[in-house]
């Protein structure tokens, strides 16, 4: 209310007036109405006004103005608008003339509303606002002036002020009061400050200021620092037992297991006595301590090579990463102590780090002692050495084994037609060495070959020829076997010969002619004649001549009725004579040297093609492993690997790789594929393709009741169709089980394991003779039993039996019953039951396949034939085999002498087995159901009130019930 002082010029026009408004409150004006009068300009300037940093300031006027029409006449001029100026300085100045506003023009200002005399009797005051913006400023402050130019004028109120960003606290991070910039459109980017006991988090955190004075955009954040928590907005320090290690995490944690924080504000916890942590450990983990020792440790000796197995210990630790190490000692004699085992001695994989729970010991001392300390270790063993290592120790003996391979052979004296040969015993002898066998042959002549004998480490052969390369291997024998043949020694013969001898040698040459030419005439006649094989063996002085021709006529199982014409043609091959066009099978035995058969069916692959990775399982020669098989040109495959055990004998090297030698002659989706064999490393490979889900049984029972019927029925349909690609090359399998049937991901299965199996021959009559060995009695047709003889009737019998077991997903075949007890059935004319749920065109192709006369039995191809019609019309699997089929234990009828049915009973515990639900006998016994009549009449209710529970079980009993009445009702067999 007090005097302004602002500046008006001139001094008569504007004037500082106190008035009144229409609420009679006191109001402080300027006003100037010089309109009677012409040519006004009248100015009022204000004080120097501070800007205070801002840039941009808003200036506010509260104004009435008198309507030009209300005034009386004799107006000179009269407007209705007035105009503002401004002007910037760095301090204050007086401006006594107008001209430095001028360049400071900020609007004209005209009034929405005007009053006329009529308002000013009603006191009616009609305010006016108006607003408008300065920027950008650049000095520290201005003045503002208003210019009349004949109007009637009151100025009420002058508002001057600038918008600021407030002062803010947010995410821990302060902003600090902040002026917009100049611009309409800028953001003024700020950097918060972080509060209480916290950092920025990634980055510092930031909000932008806009010139309406708010904040927007915010970026980053403060977070309590380690050992502080967030609680209301402030950080407050984590309390004992609590820690805090990380920014990001939310807030104070308790101390994990086995850890203590004893102050407040912890950034960790530190471990208990007695446990520790490593560095990459996590901060919310439980400090852990090594592990016991492990578990249920056994080995089992193989010859010089020992196999350790163990469980994991019964104390882990609290970790996940255990691994065991391997300590071996071979015990000295005479109590002299231990020492540890040398160099020589491998661990597969490895000694130290293991991470399986089994590992092979192998290149040891035969007829040895040794001690082995198996040691589980983790990540914290290394940090505990006041905590004393724990083992289990296991003490083995070596057997007697085959002598290890000579290293070295050398040349002696050098004759015309002999060489002097002199060898090292064996590294590694094994045992006694009762004899050496020397093996050689012409160069590039190795399918013919001779063996001789020494007892000594050196011998002269005789009987070479003159200037010709031989390659010699030695091998020595000691009453475990035969050792490993020696690498290759080529040694030359003399090139001098005498008189005497080139007429003995060109003599031996024409008897050698002779002989060919009257061969080739015997077999020809035995073309013409149709006669059987055929041996010849001539010896003529020192050179041996030796022939083997196996013609396969139709009176040796060859059917004249598949040949062409061009399949006259014989080609001599290793002694075999081959018919083009017809695919037989070929016994690697019938091969002089098996060894020859593995390198003509089996390719042999580069061990640095192979790695292996992992053991699957163990074969009846070694392990069985997988890995990849990265062949040149090819794109990598997971392969099934079969290791040959080490201290093999030759004999075990043949029989293992006689697998190879069969499976290298097949070619068929449904039958295991051979990749290859590994023969010139060690240890000794059989490479097959990788079946992702393992053995047909073991499969099965882990998926229980998981696949539909025509699932099922592709699996079998796959093994009939391999099954029919081996009996059409002439083959028996003999050990045809879901356990030898293996299946990849996509449920194909494939025929594998023909470690049983043998060639026949193309006569349907044939069949081949055992020389004795364990059969699979429960997959083995009654015939195969009695008499020893396999055919492919045989083996549909087998395949009947496999059937059962893939839709019984995996159940045993005669369940518990002895191999005796089966045998004995069979031949009574029992059969197995319809497993549940099988459908009966299934059941009676299963029961055709097990009629005890052979010929009645149907051949693969029908099998093949009959399931794929089953395929293509599902509708065909819908009806069940009767209930009367499925009396799972052994009480199917048998028919008496006199035509009727014998009658045996069934308790409630074996029903209940039957049905895999024994589980429930004891509660079915405790509630009175002790008899299968009592149980027949009972309902879900009566089931609940047992304590059935599972709804799944209770529809299983009962529609066995209501099956069993069914079978009472209307079978000859009485329960």
């Amino acid at each position: 209310m007090g005097d302004l002082g602002w500046v008006a010029y001139p001094k008569n026009g504007w004037e500082e007036i106190g008035e009144v408004d229409e609420d009679y409150a006191p109001i402080h004006t300027y006003q100037v109405c010089r309109v009677m009068e012409q040519n006004q300009n009248n100015w009022l300037y204000t004080n120097w006004i501070l800007t205070e940093g801002a840039q941009r300031v808003y200036i506010e006027l509260k104004f009435t103005l008198r309507d030009c029409n209300s005034l009386p006449g004799g107006v000179g001029t009269c407007k209705e608008t007035f105009n503002m100026y401004y002007y910037e300085t760095d301090g204050d100045e007086e401006e006594g003339e107008d001209g430095g506003m001028r360049d400071g023009t900020v609007d004209t200002i005209a009034a929405d509303e005007s009053f006329t005399e009529l308002d000013l009797g009603d006191r009616v005051m009609k305010l006016n606002t108006e607003v408008r913006d300065l920027g950008p400023l650049t000095h520290k402050g201005f003045y503002l002036a208003f210019q009349d130019l004949g109007a009637c004028i009151a100025l009420v109120s002058v508002r001057v002020f600038y918008k600021r960003c407030p002062f803010l606290v947010k995410s821990l991070a302060e902003f600090p009061d902040t002026i917009p910039g100049s611009e309409a459109s800028q953001l003024v980017e700020v950097v918060g400050h972080c509060v209480n006991n916290s950092l920025p988090l990634y980055e510092p955190p930031r909000m932008h200021c806009s010139t309406e004075g708010e904040w927007l955009v915010p970026i980053g954040k403060c977070v309590c620092k380690p050992g502080y928590e967030e609680i209301s907005g402030a950080c407050q320090v984590c309390k004992v037992g609590f820690y805090r290690s990380l920014l990001e995490s939310p807030g104070c944690s308790k101390c994990p297991p086995h850890s203590v924080a004893r102050q407040t504000g912890a950034t960790v916890c530190t471990c208990e006595d007695g446990y520790y942590k490593i560095e990459s450990d996590p901060s919310n983990m439980a400090c852990t301590r090594p592990p016991s020792a492990p578990r249920n440790a056994i080995s089992n000796v193989n010859e010089t090579s020992v196999f350790l197995e163990w469980s994991i210990p019964l104390e882990t630790g609290g970790r996940k990463d255990i691994r065991y190490n391997i300590l071996c000692r071979q015990v000295l004699p005479e109590g002299r102590g231990l020492d540890e085992c040398g160099p020589n001695v491998r661990f597969l994989p490895r000694r130290v780090a293991l991470s399986n729970t089994s590992v092979m010991v192998a290149d040891l001392q035969s007829h040895t002692n040794y001690s082995f300390l198996l040691e589980a270790v983790n990540g914290v063993s290394e940090l505990a050495k006041d905590h004393p290592k724990q083992y289990v120790s296991l003490n083995v003996t070596t057997n007697q084994a085959a002598p290890s391979p000579v290293s070295v052979v050398r040349k002696g004296h050098t004759g015309k037609s002999s060489i002097a040969l002199s060898w090292a015993e064996p590294d590694r002898p094994n045992g006694i060495i009762l004899e050496y066998e020397i093996k050689y042959f012409e160069k590039e002549q190795d399918s013919s070959y001779t063996i001789i004998k020494s007892k000594d480490t050196e011998m002269v052969v005789e009987g070479l020829k003159p200037s010709s390369v031989y390659i010699f291997q030695v091998r020595a024998r000691t009453s475990a076997g035969y050792g490993a043949f020696s690498r290759r020694f080529e040694f030359q013969t003399s090139p001098y010969l005498t008189a005497t001898s080139e007429r003995a040698q060109a003599s031996i040459i024409a008897v050698a002619i002779t002989l060919a030419l009257v061969l080739l005439a015997v077999v020809a006649g035995f073309l013409l004649s149709g006669r059987g094989c055929c041996c010849f063996l001539a010896k003529i002085k020192s050179v041996k001549i030796k022939c083997v021709l196996c013609f396969s006529f139709r009176r040796c199982g060859y059917s004249k009725a598949k040949q062409d014409p061009e399949e006259e043609k014989m080609h001599f091959h290793n002694g075999h004579i081959k018919f083009p066009g017809v695919r037989t099978y070929i016994d690697p035995l019938t091969y002089e040297d098996p060894n020859q058969a593995v390198h003509e069916f089996a390719q042999e692959i580069d061990v640095s093609s192979i790695s292996i990775e992992r053991i699957i399982g163990a074969g009846e020669f070694g392990e069985v492993c997988c890995g990849p098989l990265r062949l040149p040109g090819k794109r990598e495959i997971q392969v099934a690997i079969k290791t040959l055990k080490v201290g093999y004998t030759e004999q075990q090297r043949r029989d293992f790789l006689w697998e190879a030698s069969i499976m290298g002659q097949f070619n068929h989706p449904n039958i295991i594929r051979l990749e290859g064999v590994v023969t010139k490393s060690k240890p000794v490979m059989i490479i097959t393709e990788y079946m992702e889900n393992g053995s047909l049984d073991t499969f099965l029972k882990k998926n229980d009741g998981q696949f539909t019927v025509i699932q099922l029925v592709g699996m079998l349909r796959g093994i009939a169709s391999g099954m029919r690609y081996l009996s059409d090359m002439g083959y028996v399998h003999r050990d045809l089980a879901a356990r030898n049937i293996l299946v990849n991901g996509n449920l194909v299965c494939k025929v594998s394991d023909f470690g049983l199996s043998r060639v026949l021959e193309d006569d349907p009559e044939a069949a081949y003779t055992t020389r004795g060995g364990k059969i699979p009695i429960r997959w083995t047709a009654p015939e195969a039993i009695a008499y020893r003889k396999f055919t492919s009737a045989s083996d549909v019998w087998s395949y009947g039996i496999v059937m059962w077991e893939v839709m019984s997903y995996g159940e045993r075949p005669y369940w518990e019953m002895s191999n005796q007890d089966v045998i004995k059935a069979v031949e009574e004319s029992y059969r197995l039951p319809g497993p549940m749920d099988c459908p009966e065109a299934l059941y009676h192709l299963m029961m055709d396949c097990w009629q005890h006369e052979r010929t009645n039995r149907p051949k693969f191809d029908e099998i093949v034939c009959l399931l794929d019609k089953l395929i293509r019309n599902p509708s065909s699997l819908k009806k069940l085999v009767n209930s009367s089929h499925r009396v799972s234990n052994l009480l199917v009828e048998h028919t008496t002498a006199d035509g009727d049915c014998g009658t045996q009973s069934q308790t409630v515990g074996e029903w209940l087995d039957s049905i895999k639900m024994g589980r429930y006998t004891e509660l079915f016994m405790e509630a009175g159901y002790s008899s299968m009549e009592t149980v027949t009449q009972m309902t879900s209710e009566d089931l609940r009130r047992v304590g059935v529970n599972l709804a799944g079980h209770q529809k299983k009993i009962i529609t066995s019930i209501q099956e069993l009445r069914v079978h009472m009702n209307n079978s000859t067999v009485k329960i």
